[in-house]
């Protein structure tokens, strides 16, 4: 089991950034990658953005590719998602996610754990 609790979400003016954060615990040496998602209303969720636990490798959806960065420290068990450039379409909850598989996951599918979600709101 793998336990995941995001923070960092607000309401922030377009163009603002914002930084989320999850933290894992439990059972963490079966992570290969930690991913983040988002939920809009009515909307399925969708993949943002993955990295592989040990190697750093990440992976982005194109509508938030040079705006956002993922990143993490193994240290503190933790994964980041920096969002820069903030526009109203970003509004969601966006959820953490971990995958104990070695392909690199971007489908929810993939994933075997997730937070509760933090919610991100940017105001035009």
């Amino acid at each position: 089991q793998v336990q995941l609790v995001e923070s960092g979400g607000g309401l922030v003016q377009a163009g603002g950034s914002l930084r989320l954060s999850c933290a894992a615990s439990g059972r963490t040496f079966n992570i290969y990658y930690m991913g983040w998602f988002r939920q809009a209303p009515g909307k399925e969720r969708e993949f943002v953005a993955t990295i592989s636990w040990n190697g750093g490798s990440t992976y982005y959806a194109d509508s938030v590719k040079g705006r956002f960065t993922i990143s993490r420290d193994n240290a503190k068990n933790t994964v980041y998602l920096q969002m820069n450039s903030l526009k109203p379409e970003d509004t969601a909850v966006y959820y953490c996610a971990e995958a104990s598989r070695r392909l690199v996951p971007r489908k929810a599918y993939e994933y075997d754990y997730w937070g509760q979600g933090t919610q991100v709101t940017v105001s035009s």
